[in-house]
């Protein structure tokens, strides 16, 4: 295999392959005690219900090299100040005065010294003291870890930053994002570091901490003895199996991510990546002032769509927006053509749509912060959901039922996610959380439907130009085939949709020699092709599933994701991207 030696991140392009195209399709669960208590029980049930979707994972030509599996926890406090103590000589402060987190680190001793110290350098930097390095215990052996995923394998050790004087919370968590995003632009622009073998933070915080590698779901326990300490505790565990599709599995790529777990692809990503690469520049915030260019770019190189959508989570997390209200902006309901759907509701989605492009796809996303955790499907409903609570205040929640031996007589309440609905525990209310509620709680914020009516603008709002060009029939002809139309196009695609309202009929495919590959001149669209939700799903019809597709957008200027006003709202909204040569003679005068 000639990527083996490749430590992290993708191969590069080679003969057809493309890094670019890498997707993800898994297993997600979680299982959690809602009143927030804490147990090392929750790690075992974590553990049995990863093994129960084993299936759902993947593996190589060996069967004991998995695409990923890991498990995301709570930080475990009691755990850390005992291994601190023990194998750093050194006490930890109060839970919230401190970080912790895993790193992958490369095997050169050399290379990984250079990544310790420009870590410590930044914490020095930041005012933040760098406490120490604990090298993770391992059990390749005994987990019977396969010579691929061994040969991959990365240096793993577990870092400890500790707050500087009346700094906690949210604050310090952002002090911590901005730690991990400055070393790794640091490391990644610096010309002596190996960059096939460049490190990865798994997670940094003060509230979870992720085990994972390139395993089987089975290994996971085995390969960290840590997991299986007595004083390892916490009151949710989410856990991710791997199925890397089409693509190369890797060990920084295992899932959970620092903030979610993904099962399903992104279809939009491209674009999704584009746009947050577009807003850098207009980018402004009080929290983090002039450091602010340190957390670019927001969406890293070489992660996967799962790895991008948790890029831009925590980034808007980090903006002072609650988990929760993160998740709507990026995965709203299908609210277009919705009748049924609150107003205020409506225009908390029709409002973040200007400020936000969702990022579509089926999907089924786990979720959480410490404070809360939950899951959302998609708005079409493509990925399977399944949750349990129980009368002894546990919540389970996978993409199948049957993870966890549960006693029906302990069944409290069951069921299933629905398209676009969230599903959300709050560990301080110590409750579910009804989609409803929840919802309704950041639609009526503010006056989302006042500050459209005041902003948004529509073509009808635009006065019509008196005149336009290239209307004329004497250069009709011309003009058709200077943009290359034929008889062909007219009598059969053109004249049915006119005439008789419907798609003309065809073969399946399209035998047509490719644009690029053809010694005649083609038309600049015939370059392009559409791109379809791969593997598992059919391309949506527009037509017969209308209810969950629109083509509306709206165009104008991207503003300050840090903030929220009316004037974010201030752009043009299209019924659709196709518009008459008069339409577009009205935006060209429009000015905003």
């Amino acid at each position: 295999m000639i990527f083996r030696n490749r430590l992290l991140g993708l191969p590069p392009a080679h003969g057809l392959y493309r890094p670019d195209q890498e997707r993800d399709s898994c297993g997600v669960g979680f299982v959690a005690n809602i009143k927030g208590e804490r147990s090392h029980q929750i790690v075992r049930d974590a553990d049995c219900l990863l093994g129960r979707m084993d299936h759902r994972g993947a593996r190589g030509s060996e069967v004991n090299t998995g695409d990923g599996a890991g498990i995301l926890t709570a930080l475990p406090y009691e755990f850390l100040a005992r291994v601190a103590r023990d194998d750093l000589g050194k006490s930890l402060p109060q839970p919230g005065k401190f970080g912790a987190g895993i790193v992958f680190l490369p095997t050169d001793d050399a290379q990984r010294d250079r990544c310790k110290r420009a870590v410590e350098g930044i914490c020095i930097e930041e005012g933040q003291e760098l406490v120490g390095w604990r090298p993770v215990p391992t059990e390749a052996e005994l987990a019977g870890v396969g010579p691929t995923a061994r040969e991959a394998a990365p240096c793993i050790e577990q870092i400890f930053i500790a707050a500087s004087e009346g700094l906690e919370g949210d604050a310090f968590e952002r002090k911590l994002y901005l730690i991990r995003k400055r070393a790794t632009q640091l490391l990644r622009n610096d010309e002596q570091m190996d960059q096939s073998k460049l490190f990865y933070v798994c997670s940094l915080s003060t509230k979870v901490l992720i085990y994972k590698g390139m395993l089987t779901c089975g290994q996971l326990m085995i390969f960290f003895p840590d997991l299986n300490a007595k004083d390892y505790t916490t009151h949710l565990a989410m856990v991710h199996s791997r199925f890397s599709t089409n693509t190369f599995p890797s060990w920084d790529r295992a899932q959970p991510n620092r903030f979610m777990c993904h099962n399903g692809e992104i279809n939009t990503l491209r674009g999704n990546i584009n746009w947050m690469r577009a807003r850098e520049g207009v980018v402004k915030s009080d929290l983090f002032g002039e450091s602010i260019q340190g957390l670019f770019p927001v969406v890293e190189p070489d992660c996967s769509d799962s790895g991008n959508f948790d890029n831009v989570l925590e980034f808007l997390l980090m903006t002072g927006r609650t988990l929760q209200e993160s998740v709507m902006m990026m995965i709203p309901e299908a609210w277009q053509k919705n009748e049924l759907m609150d107003a205020a509701k409506r225009a908390f989605y029709e409002f973040h749509s200007c400020v936000l492009e969702p990022w579509d796809g089926p999907a089924s996303i786990a979720f959480t912060d410490g404070h809360y955790i939950g899951a959302v499907l998609d708005r079409n409903g493509l990925r399977p959901s399944r949750y349990y609570l129980t009368h002894d205040d546990r919540v389970i929640m996978a993409s199948e039922v049957g993870v966890l031996p549960v006693e029906p007589s302990m069944v409290k309440a069951k069921g299933r996610l629905e398209p676009g609905r969230m599903f959300l525990v709050d560990f301080e209310q110590g409750r579910l959380v009804p989609d409803e509620e929840l919802k309704n709680k950041f639609a009526s914020r503010v006056n989302y439907g006042q500050w459209l009516d005041s902003q948004r603008i529509t073509l009808k709002d635009i006065d019509a130009a008196e005149s336009v060009p290239h209307l004329d029939s004497e250069t009709l002809l011309a003009r058709m085939r200077s943009f290359g139309y034929t008889v062909e196009t007219m009598q059969f695609m053109l004249r049915p949709l006119i005439n008789e309202l419907r798609d003309p009929v065809g073969s399946m495919g399209n035998d047509s020699a490719l644009a690029c590959l053809s010694d005649e001149p083609r038309m600049l669209y015939d370059y392009f092709k559409q791109l379809f939700a791969q593997v598992s799903n059919p391309p949506l019809d527009a037509i017969r599933e209308e209810l969950v597709t629109s083509l509306r957008l709206t165009i104008g200027e991207e503003r300050n994701l840090f903030s929220e006003t009316p004037e974010h709202s201030r752009q043009i909204a299209l019924r659709a991207p196709i518009i008459a040569d008069k339409d577009l003679h009205r935006i060209k005068e429009c000015t905003l």
